[in-house]
C-alpha cells in the first residue's frame, strides 16, 4: 500500500467513527454515504479521462516535445493521458511501456512502475527508428 491508500483508508475510518460518536447509526450511514459519493466522483473522473482519449488515434499526439516537457515522476496514467489526449501504444510488458508520435516523426517512450511514471524519454525522427531496428521482435 502506498501512502495515498493508507490517507484515504484512514480518512474512511476516521468519517465512520466520528459519525458514530457523534450521531450514532445515523453518523455511520451518513459516513459510508460520503465515502460511496467520493468513491463514485474519482471512478466518473477516471471513466472521463479515458473515453475523452479514447477519442483520438491511439500513440498519436499533436506534439510529443510539448507532452514530455509537462511529464513529472511519479504520475499515473490517467494523469498521462489527460495531457497526451489520447491512449499510448504499449510496446513492453516488463517494464510496462507506451509510446505516443508526433506527425513529425518524434516519439515519447514512458515506462511504469507500480502504476507509476518511472521515466521517459524523448526520441527524434532518426532515433525512434534507430531504436525500433535494435529492439528484438516481440516474442510469437
Amino acid at each position: 500500500m502506498n501512502k495515498h491508500e493508507v490517507i484515504g483508508w484512514g480518512l474512511g475510518s476516521l468519517a465512520v467513527a466520528v459519525g458514530y460518536v457523534q450521531w450514532g447509526w445515523q453518523g455511520v450511514l451518513l459516513a459510508i454515504t460520503l465515502v460511496v459519493f467520493w468513491l463514485l466522483l474519482q471512478f466518473s473522473r477516471g471513466v472521463r479521462s479515458l473515453r475523452e482519449a479514447a477519442g483520438a488515434p491511439v500513440g498519436s499526439v499533436p506534439s510529443a516535445v510539448m507532452l514530455h516537457t509537462r511529464l513529472q515522476a511519479g504520475m499515473n496514467l490517467p494523469a498521462i493521458l489527460r495531457l497526451a489526449g489520447s491512449l499510448g501504444r504499449k510496446v513492453a510488458d516488463d517494464p510496462e511501456t507506451f509510446e505516443w508520435a508526433d506527425e513529425s516523426g518524434a516519439t515519447l517512450r514512458a515506462e511504469m512502475k507500480a502504476g507509476r511514471l518511472a521515466r521517459w524519454e524523448l526520441l527524434r525522427a532518426g532515433q525512434a527508428e534507430d531504436a525500433a531496428r535494435s529492439e528484438p521482435p516481440p516474442p510469437a
